[in-house]
């Protein structure tokens, strides 16, 4: 499994995820473990669907 979710990402899934987790606790609805998906796709720098439309926003080192 090769990363391909780039730092700039990472940050952004962080927040979006942190975001809908949020609003799931606000509106008392199970809705927000969705936000679970951006964030663990930001904390292992891989995200599936990057992979089957062949994007890759992580730099080449």
């Amino acid at each position: 499994m090769n990363n391909n979710v780039g730092s700039a990402d990472k940050i952004i899934r962080i927040i979006i995820g942190l975001v809908i987790g949020g609003l799931g606790i606000y509106f008392q609805s199970w809705w927000g473990l969705i936000g679970l998906i951006p964030i663990l796709t930001a904390i292992f720098g891989f995200c599936p669907l990057y992979s089957i439309i062949k994007v890759n926003t992580c730099k080449k080192s």
